[in-house]
This record gives C-alpha cells, sequence and structure tokens, in this order.
C-alpha cells in the first residue's frame, strides 16, 4: 500500500510539473508571438514614356467666319502634310472641331472690339513613338515658313507622356521591395539579438508615377513601398 501510494504521488508529481512546463511554454510561445518588428521596403525604377499626346494649338481672329474657317483648312492641311511627310500615321492624328468664341457677346465694352470672332483649332498627335514626336516638337518652328504660328503649350493644352506597361514590371518591382524590407528587418533583429521569424502581416502600398524632374517629362519616376511585420524569435 505505501508503495502504490508513493508511485501514485511520483505520477502526480510528475503531472504536474509536466503541465507547468506546458503553461510555461505556452505562455513563452504567447509572448515570443507579440514580438514582432514592422518594416518598409522601398522599391523604385525609372523608365521612359511609352506613350505622347501632343495637341498643336494654332488660333485665328476675324470679322468673317466663311474666311475663317477657310483658313483654318489652309492651316490644317499644311500641319497634316508637316506629320505626314515625318513619318506619322493618320492613326495617330485626331483634328478637333474648331472652337469659335463671339468677342462681341462676352466683351464688356462691344465698340472695342476689332475682331468679333476668335477661332481655335487643335489638332492631337498620339503615339507610341515617343522619340520620334519628341524630334517633331523640336522642329513644330518649321511650320513658320509655312506661315503657320502654333501657339505655345499651355496647362490647357499641355503634351503629356506617359508610362502604360506597370502590369509587365509590377512583379519584379513587388520582389524588390520585399527584399528589400526583409533585408531591414535581418538588420533590426541581428542588432536585438533575435532571428526573423515569419511573416505576421504583408501590406502592398500603391504604385506612383510621375515625372523625374520637370525638365524630362518623357522619363518617368515608378515607387512603390510594402509594409511587412514579421515575428521576432529567440
Amino acid at each position: 500500500m505505501k508503495n502504490s501510494a508513493v508511485i501514485t504521488g511520483l505520477l502526480v508529481a510528475l503531472g504536474l510539473l509536466a503541465l507547468g512546463l506546458c503553461i510555461r511554454s505556452g505562455i513563452k510561445g504567447y509572448g515570443e508571438r507579440d514580438r514582432v518588428v514592422s518594416v518598409r521596403g522601398l522599391c523604385e525604377k525609372e523608365v521612359e514614356a511609352n506613350k505622347v499626346t501632343w495637341p498643336i494649338v494654332t488660333q485665328d481672329m476675324g470679322n468673317d467666319l466663311v474666311a475663317l474657317y477657310d483658313r483654318t483648312q489652309a492651316v490644317n492641311a499644311k500641319i497634316l502634310a508637316f506629320l505626314k511627310s515625318n513619318g506619322i500615321t493618320d492613326e495617330e492624328i485626331s483634328v478637333n472641331s474648331p472652337s469659335v468664341s463671339d468677342n462681341v457677346a462676352t466683351s464688356y465694352d462691344p465698340s472695342r472690339v476689332t475682331s468679333r470672332y476668335s477661332l481655335t483649332n487643335v489638332i492631337v498627335v498620339t503615339s507610341s513613338n515617343v522619340d520620334k514626336v519628341r524630334s517633331l516638337i523640336e522642329r513644330e518652328t518649321e511650320l513658320l515658313k509655312e506661315g503657320v504660328a502654333i501657339i505655345a503649350e499651355t496647362y490647357q493644352y499641355p503634351t503629356t507622356y506617359e508610362y502604360t506597361d506597370l502590369n509587365k514590371i509590377k512583379p519584379e518591382m513587388i520582389a524588390e521591395a520585399t527584399k528589400n524590407a526583409r533585408e531591414a528587418a535581418n538588420k533590426f533583429g541581428e542588432d536585438s539579438g533575435s532571428r526573423l521569424g515569419r511573416i505576421k502581416t504583408a501590406t502592398q502600398g500603391q504604385f506612383s508615377i510621375n515625372d523625374r524632374d520637370q525638365f524630362t517629362p518623357y522619363i518617368k519616376t515608378i515607387r512603390v513601398v510594402t509594409y511587412v511585420d514579421y515575428y521576432l524569435e529567440d
């Protein structure tokens, strides 16, 4: 009976010891799950624009709408000849309807108006051949020899450059940003005497596409940031 009681006591003690160790391990593991490091991974890439939209704007004034229309048609013919002779196709050209303003109707003092009508004419070139269009923009003053005065670029009619192949480089950039985030987390873990565990949460930031600077709008800077939380382990 005494031996049986001793054995029973030992088994109970061992059971309590094992239970204590399990509880301790669980508490330690639970505490370690709260040890995380939050890092950001950045990836930036410069690319050349692959689409350009170039509005060619001319203006004319007069009192005879029919004469204005005829002069506009003549101007359009010269602009189109310039574009097509330099490799711009019909598919890349859009001729908009002229915009006419009645200066008498909009003036505070109609008696001082010398030309009743103002006509704005816009021909738009949209192309994936950015280099070709840029070279023509630099040569647009050649139209002056044909008597065509191009209005300087304004906020209303800006030349714009776009990059449309973002989906092709997204995976590569996300992978690079995630790699940079892990390197930062590893460094943090080393400095704190811990090692990096698995990912707790990860969030991909939005991609942004901006001009590299105001002087080279045809070169774009693409940027993405990933946010990653890692567990830290001893």
